[in-house]
Formats: C-alpha cells, sequence, structure tokens
C-alpha cells in the first residue's frame, strides 16, 4: 500500500481540515505530519463548528487511527484544551489518537521566546502567532530540543530545567528579563504533561509501516500550505517546518516510494496571514469582498486574512514542488457574485514577463498579469451536483486545470461537510 498525502497549496488556511473530514471514510488512517497549533483546521458539520490546532481532522470518523507524527512540534497545554472540548462532544481521543514519542514538545519558555524574537526584529517581524513554534524547530535543529518519548524518563524534570536556563539566557541577551507569569505557565504545562501520558505513545514509524504492510489506507495531513515551506516558500516569511509532500516522508517515517496520489489544495481565490510577500494581494472593495463574503479571519488567532485573485504562477510551482495529482477547489461560492474574475498567470518584473516563481518574492517589485474571466453571479452553495454549477463557473474551473495540468476533482461550495461536489 501506499500513502496518500493531503497539502495546502498557497500560505495555508485553505480549508484542509474540511476535506481530510470528507475524505477520511476512504481511510483506515490519518496522520499529521508536520507544523504545530498555530495552524487552525476548520470543520463544519452538521450545524457545530470545530477547530482542530494540533489533532488530525480524521477524528469524527468512526474507527479510524489517528496519529501525531515526529515532525509536529506539540504543545502539552493547547493540546489538552483541544482534547478536554472533543471529550465534551463524546470523542474518546484516547482511544483513536496516538502519539508519536519523536514529536518535539513546545516549552513554555519557547512562547516567551518567540515574542521575545519577533520584539527585538522589530519592523523586520516575521508575523509569527506567538505559538512558540519556530523557537521549538529551533532547537529541534540545534539537538537541544525536548521529544514526548523524554516525558517517560527518569530524568525529565532535569532536562527540562536545562532547557529552560538556556532559553532565559537567550531572552536575557535580547532584553527581555522578567517573566512573572512563567510559574503559573510552568504549573499548567506539567499537568498538561502528565494528561499526555494516558495517550499511546508510539513509535510511529514502525506503526506506519507496519499499517501499511498490513494492507491499510493511511491519508497524510499537512498544516500551513506550500508558500510557507521553510525551504521553498516566500522566506523569510514561512513557517519553520517542510509544509510539502517531502515532508510527509521526514515527518512520518515514509519512504518516498510509498507515496501515492498528492492532493493539492487552493482557494478559487488568495489569502495571506502575517507579514510577507503577497503579489495578487488586492487594497480595494473587491479584497474586503472577499474577506466579508469569505470570513477570512483566522481560526486560531482571529487575525483578519490578506485577500487577493487567485495567483497561478505560485500554484504552478506547488503543483511542480509537490507532485501533485489531483485538485481540490475550496471556497468556490465566496466568488458567486463578482462581475469579472482575475487569474494571475504571470509576474512582470522590471518590465519582463516571467512565467517561473521567482526565488525572493519579497525584494522584488511584482507586477501580476491578469487574465479576466466572466462571472458566474449565480449563487452555489445550495447546489450539490457538477451538472447544477453555472456555465462560467465550469470555464474557470477548465481554465485552472489547463494552467496547472492537474485535475480538479473536489469542489468546495460552502464550509459544511455536505457543500461538497466530487466530479
Amino acid at each position: 500500500m501506499k500513502v496518500d498525502v493531503l497539502l495546502g497549496l498557497q500560505w495555508g488556511d485553505e480549508g484542509k481540515g474540511k476535506v481530510v473530514d470528507v475524505l477520511t471514510p476512504k481511510y483506515d488512517v490519518v496522520a499529521r505530519f508536520q507544523g504545530g497549533p498555530n495552524a487552525g483546521h476548520t470543520l463544519e458539520f452538521e450545524g457545530k463548528k470545530y477547530v482542530l490546532r494540533s489533532i488530525p481532522s480524521g477524528i469524527f470518523q468512526h474507527g479510524q487511527v489517528n496519529i501525531i507524527g515526529n515532525g509536529v512540534v506539540l504543545d502539552p497545554v493547547l493540546f489538552m484544551e483541544e482534547a478536554e472540548a472533543l471529550r465534551q462532544s463524546g470523542i474518546d481521543l484516547p482511544k483513536v489518537l496516538k502519539l508519536s514519542k519523536k514529536a518535539h514538545l513546545i516549552l513554555p519558555t519557547h512562547r516567551l521566546l518567540d515574542a521575545a524574537n519577533e520584539a527585538a526584529k522589530g519592523a523586520g517581524k516575521i508575523g509569527t502567532t506567538g505559538k512558540g513554534i519556530g523557537p521549538t524547530y529551533t532547537d529541534k535543529i540545534s539537538r537541544n530540543g525536548l521529544r514526548i518519548g523524554d516525558t517517560i524518563a527518569p530524568d525529565f524534570k532535569d532536562r527540562y530545567e536545562a532547557a529552560k536556563e538556556r532559553h532565559l539566557k537567550a531572552m536575557a541577551a535580547l532584553g527581555s528579563e522578567h517573566h512573572p507569569q512563567l510559574a503559573e505557565l510552568e504549573e499548567k504545562w506539567f499537568q498538561a504533561v502528565e494528561y499526555l501520558r494516558q495517550y499511546d505513545l508510539i513509535d510511529s514509524e514502525h506503526v506506519i509501516n507496519r499499517l501499511l504492510a498490513d494492507g491499510k489506507k493511511v491519508l497524510c495531513e499537512g498544516a500551513q500550505g506550500t508558500m510557507l515551506d521553510v525551504d521553498f516558500g516566500s522566506y523569510p516569511f514561512v513557517t519553520s517546518s517542510n509544509t510539502v509532500t517531502a515532508g510527509a516522508c521526514t515527518g512520518l517515517g515514509v519512504a518516498p516510494n510509498k507515496i501515492g496520489d498528492v492532493y493539492g489544495i487552493f482557494k478559487a481565490y488568495c489569502t495571506r496571514v502575517g507579514s510577507g510577500p503577497f503579489p495578487t494581494e488586492l487594497f480595494d472593495a473587491d479584497g474586503k469582498r472577499m474577506r466579508d463574503i469569505g470570513h477570512e479571519y483566522g481560526a486560531v488567532t482571529g487575525r483578519e486574512r490578506r485577500c487577493g485573485w487567485i495567483d497561478l504562477v505560485a500554484l504552478r510551482y506547488a503543483v511542480m514542488i509537490n507532485g501533485v495529482t489531483k485538485l481540490i477547489m475550496m471556497k468556490s461560492d465566496v466568488l458567486d457574485d463578482f462581475d469579472v474574475i482575475k487569474a494571475c498567470t504571470d509576474y512582470k518584473i522590471n518590465g519582463e514577463i516571467v512565467h517561473d516563481f521567482p526565488y525572493d518574492v519579497d525584494g522584488l517589485e511584482i507586477e501580476p498579469v491578469y487574465v479576466e474571466l466572466p462571472g458566474w453571479k449565480t449563487p452555489m452553495s445550495e447546489m450539490t451536483s457538477e451538472a447544477e454549477l453555472p456555465e462560467n463557473f465550469k470555464n474557470y474551473v477548465a481554465f485552472i486545470e489547463k494552467e496547472l495540468g492537474v485535475p480538479v476533482v473536489i469542489l468546495s461550495v460552502g464550509p459544511d461537510r455536505a457543500q461538497t461536489i466530487v466530479r
């Protein structure tokens, strides 16, 4: 058996949670392979709304195994809050969720260090969510991190104290020395670490490969989006992990030859949260309409998302990097009332037309080259089959397929699980 991968092709917030939930019945296992609790996957069904930060989006189905992989960084406090909220909804999480021993822990001082780093950057700040994710990945790469498996070691407290002292020295060097809230944060953190111990702590690479050998179907769930990948995104305004298909291999211990279908998710337009380049960003009434109609606010932070027309230069790049085999277009209904739909097919840089995504989008004056298509001016949120869709919308989808060279297999026309059209 091979694993299928589902990931975002833009700057995150594409709607991955809903699609994982829709696809999960086809799979025996859903595994999250990277990222931290800054990624809020929103799911809506049966009149209820759920926001998942670290827990895979397959937990609402029955019988599936859900795994938090080694490539994830986990905040025990936020995890416990999220898990308890789900328990109150009737979900027996310890029964269906397993945690990789090799996943790294976000410490209380990681969050403080995150804030200190951002403050020190001033106007050049990245725009992180302040959840301590960057400093946790920094410790991982510098071989100073604490992992979930360490929580059962007899000297765990000593390892924690050593990490804390290192962080306090780093913060002092940044001019941040007083942390009156640390004792309270630590108390909650250690309580949450105790809570973690009721879950199955597993060697996830062995478990996943055994499941594959037993013929089980595995879906790998990514967080954020391709354009936030630490290697291939709009650096330095990126996240701290590999959000691309290759991240599923390193984040779960799956060999490259075990990758099957790659589902690439994108919005019918484009959004971005936080700082960083965004060539097709709109500052006019159209951008505001997209934000208002699409409820474009962060699921975890509530931050206003920047909105713009679809960027096919970035999408072509994302399709190439990820080896996308199937496309999924989200929030198609948000554009229902626009007279004209624009799509950026190329960039103009210093008077030259550029077809490929450039090295440094942050340092360039980019003018998007747009193709204009007629809007469909038809509400689609109640439509349940492809035959009902307006012709101009079908033409928009066909145009995107031609530009990207990959078929669009699922269309989302609303936030609910039921508002999904499979082609």
